[in-house]
């Protein structure tokens, strides 16, 4: 499969792109500076962009077969970079009839709202990092709203470590046994999974321990 990923260079980007490699698959890596995932490989093809130039992301994902949406925000609390990348990239997937989205989101958005605790609700995104999560909302809005084949993918906080396979996806919102964190490597394996499975296929599933 052909893909295309945006925010290639992210602490899960990354890691996505080793593994959709290792899984065989033909990647295009988008970033402001894709020289800064210090991978090469023959599938692999590097693009530099800003995910929220049109002309970039209408190129970068010409003739491929499914997208991710990796995009962060690095350390600002106020950047809408995470939706205004996603509705460039959606415009961008409609124009050139490309239809598979992946989009990484965070657990807590929208109905998932109800799996967090206290903490997470009051201090985390209730205050702390209230516009990251109100982009995060706005984020999956379009994706929903967007026509194409989707699956949101909302992990929960990131840990290091190497991937277990022992997380939890798929559960109710109603759900509180969380521990509410997940390795990225872990998230990365998700993301894989997602580019050859349908069982989410136009739905927002949470993955966490």
């Amino acid at each position: 499969m052909k893909v295309t990923v945006f925010g290639a260079t992210g602490s899960v980007g990354r890691l996505a792109v080793e593994r959709f490699l290792a899984a065989g698959h033909e990647v295009r890596a988008f970033a402001r500076d894709p020289r800064k995932l210090a991978l090469s490989h023959p599938a692999l093809t590097l693009v530099a962009g800003d995910a929220r130039d049109a002309s970039a992301v209408a190129a970068a994902l010409r003739g491929q077969d499914a997208v991710v949406i990796t995009v962060g925000a690095g350390m600002s609390r106020k950047s809408r970079v995470r939706s205004e990348a996603t509705m460039t990239v959606i415009q961008a997937m409609q124009a050139e009839g490309v239809s598979r989205l992946i989009c990484q989101s965070t657990l807590g958005a929208h109905e998932s709202w109800s799996n967090l605790n206290f903490w997470w609700k009051r201090v985390m995104f209730g205050a702390l990092l209230r516009p990251v999560f109100m982009d995060h909302e706005l984020q999956e809005q379009l994706v929903r709203a967007s026509g194409l084949d989707w699956t949101i993918v909302r992990p929960g906080a990131f840990t290091d470590g190497p991937a277990t396979g022992g997380y939890r996806e798929g559960f109710a919102p109603s759900e509180r046994r969380l521990s509410l964190k997940i390795t990225r490597a872990d998230v990365a394996e998700f993301l894989r999974r997602q580019l050859t499975e349908t069982r989410y296929l136009h739905r927002a599933v949470g993955i966490s321990n």
